[in-house]
């Protein structure tokens, strides 16, 4: 119960600093969740830079392999690490204690991260990140304003810079520039952020997949009843009359 109550408190203060800080225009995700490919390469993205730090410990690599339709050779080569079994959780390696002295937090779980927050909400944090010399990570968030991590995807995205407003006393942050070019073009990195983040999509509810599939079955036979139904109301009026 003491769980729960903080993650809903924690949920809520994200949700009023992201809502803080909703005139930097980031985009909407365009993510999709049913394109295996996409979350294909958001899982191999997530093993290689978020699994250092975060968990996923809902979901398992069998469980990953099934539904993404990967072969055990295909797996164990782009998602599964070093000396794991495929029957794993995918859980992270970092230890509490030591995150707690870098972070000042631990990195949460990202399970039911898509679900708590939204994928919009992931899409712009991701491409929120900027230059910030006073944080001790060096970077800021427009997302999530003093954010203790940091800006892993930055050899990938490059380095921002922000742009604050001219008018008026606050030095609102009104759009994120480019300052140093990172080994994607912009348009790269927002598909390498939109797989990501399709791939958390998918973790928050796996059996998604299922449901698609039982559910085409579900309306298939829905429609053949109907047809007999009609059909045996036509009969038995036939006979009436």
């Amino acid at each position: 119960m003491k769980a729960l109550i903080g993650f809903l408190i924690l949920a809520l203060s994200f949700c009023a600093q992201a809502s803080s800080n909703s005139s930097v225009d980031l985009g909407d995700a365009d993510a999709d969740v049913f394109d295996l490919e996409s979350v294909r390469r958001g899982a191999a993205a997530y093993v290689n830079y978020c699994v250092g730090c975060h968990s996923v410990k809902h979901l398992r690599y069998s469980r990953l392999g099934a539904d993404l339709k990967l072969k055990e050779d295909d797996l164990r080569k782009d998602v599964l690490l070093d000396g794991l079994k495929i029957q794993d959780s995918l859980l992270s390696a970092m230890d509490k204690e030591d995150a707690q002295e870098w972070f000042g937090v631990e990195p949460p779980d990202l399970s039911l991260i898509a679900r708590a927050r939204g994928v919009d909400w992931l899409y712009g944090y991701l491409k929120g990140f900027y230059a910030d010399p006073s944080r001790p990570s060096g970077v800021n968030n427009v997302v999530f304003p003093d954010v203790g991590m940091p800006n892993v995807l930055w050899e990938l995205q490059g380095l921002q810079k922000a742009v604050h407003n001219a008018k008026g006393d606050d030095k609102a942050i009104t759009r994120l520039e480019l300052a140093q070019p990172g080994k994607l073009t912009p348009k790269q990195y927002d598909q390498f952020v939109n797989d990501l983040v399709a791939f958390l999509s998918y973790a928050g509810e796996p059996s998604q997949y299922q449901r698609l599939r039982l559910g085409k079955y579900v309306i298939f036979g829905l429609l053949i009843l109907a047809v007999l139904f009609y059909k045996l109301k036509k009969a038995y009026w036939e006979g009436v009359e």
